[in-house]
């Protein structure tokens, strides 16, 4: 096995945050008490966190992938709207100062997902 950092996430609810990455291309692959979802080589990881607010999360990870505009595609078709508040919401992809091309998804539980593309 290769050695990896995985993100733990917070989940007001194991049944809405399946429903909505299921709609992403996410598959739910542990359910008990903790919560694992994958597409592809990309792999979430959820507890419980019942009483969570989702205006003031700061949580937060990244997602590295070859094709962002792909991933962005999904998003969109799964209706998640462009936005500047709300949750969820998505802002489009733009190529940053670092010269990178991110985008943001924030889900149901506030958690902001940079979506990078990874060029290497």
């Amino acid at each position: 096995m290769t050695d990896r950092a995985i993100p733990v996430l917070p989940s007001r609810s194991f049944d809405a945050t399946i429903a909505f990455y299921g709609r992403l291309g996410f598959e739910a692959v542990h359910d008990d008490g903790w919560l694992i979802l994958r597409r592809g080589t990309v792999q979430l990881e959820f507890y419980d966190a019942p009483d969570a607010d989702p205006a003031t999360s700061d949580a937060m990870c990244v997602l590295r992938v070859a094709d962002v505009d792909a991933l962005v595609a999904d998003i969109r078709a799964a209706g998640v709207p462009e936005a500047t508040v709300g949750c969820p919401r998505l802002h489009p992809v733009r190529r940053e100062a670092s010269g990178l091309r991110i985008g943001y998804l924030v889900d149901l539980d506030g958690t902001q997902l940079n979506l990078v593309e990874d060029a290497g």
